[in-house]
């Protein structure tokens, strides 16, 4: 069973910054699913805010997110990463980040592309 577990995330006061870190790990393991990184807050929908493909190669960032937060990847550490800069309060949500074993050289975007999801890391941003 894969698994992937996500940290990094705390409290942090406006234009305030953090980096999230999530680990995939489990038998079979390989180091080159399309991740993506999820975000919801309360009473809302989870929604996309960055993925890249297999090979880091293909990157997407939801357009609220452009020019502050970068996704990246290690895959000698099967890890991917959400480096977040300029943070709003509008921000404070649970970001949770997913893979899929869709193969291919594309990202995706949409949350019922993805097979597997860690159990989530806070981010709560004060103003």
């Amino acid at each position: 069973q894969v698994q992937l577990v996500e940290s990094g995330g705390g409290l942090v006061q406006t234009a305030g910054s953090l980096r999230l870190s999530c680990t995939v790990s489990g038998p079979n393991v390989v180091p080159w699913y399309p991740m993506g990184w999820f975000r919801q807050a309360p009473g809302n929908e989870r929604a996309i805010v960055a993925a890249n493909n297999w090979n880091g190669g293909n990157t997407y960032y939801a357009d609220s997110v452009k020019g502050r937060f970068t996704i990246s990847r290690d895959h000698t550490k099967n890890t991917v990463y959400l480096q977040l800069n300029s943070l709003k309060p509008e921000e404070t949500a649970v970001y949770y980040c997913a893979a899929s074993v869709t193969p291919g050289p594309n990202y995706y975007t949409r949350s019922d592309e993805y097979s597997y999801w860690g159990q989530g890391t806070q981010v709560t941003v004060s103003s």
